[in-house]
């Protein structure tokens, strides 16, 4: 069952990739145009932290401070008027289906920092295609 709004967020997810960024870009658009909330989700876990060394004391508090980070980078003063960010400690898939719930719309990018180059869905994409309680934007 469908969970769609029509005065939902707009729910974008971030890992830093470039296609994240398009799909941050793309969504803050779309949060404009209807007027919407932008919700910036940054789903981190401890096994699987941004750079090349793990980070013993990589929490909430480093994984919220990336999200700013990248909406600060991306959007900079031009974001619409009402951004959450929002991290949670889980993967990203179930954590963006989760967000879908109630939402106006998702937006992703195709693919985001998994190793499989080639691929035009990345894995977490090609779960919220079949998963996600409202409509899907892939930025690529």
């Amino acid at each position: 069952m469908s969970t769609v709004s029509a005065t939902g967020p707009v729910v974008v997810g971030v890992d830093g990739s470039e296609q994240s960024k398009q799909a941050l870009r793309l969504a803050a658009e779309e949060a404009t145009a209807h007027s919407a909330t932008l919700e910036v989700v940054h789903a981190w876990n401890f096994l699987d932290q941004p750079g090349p060394t793990f980070d013993p004391e990589y929490g909430e508090d480093k994984a919220r401070a990336r999200a700013s980070q990248i909406v600060d980078e991306v959007l900079g003063d031009d974001r619409p008027a009402d951004v959450v960010v929002t991290v949670v400690n889980d993967h990203p898939a179930p954590a963006l289906v989760h967000a879908s719930q109630g939402a106006r719309m998702l937006v992703v990018g195709a693919r985001g920092l998994g190793g499989f180059k080639g691929m035009l869905l990345g894995s977490v994409s090609q779960h919220l295609v079949h998963h996600a309680h409202c409509p899907l934007l892939l930025a690529r």
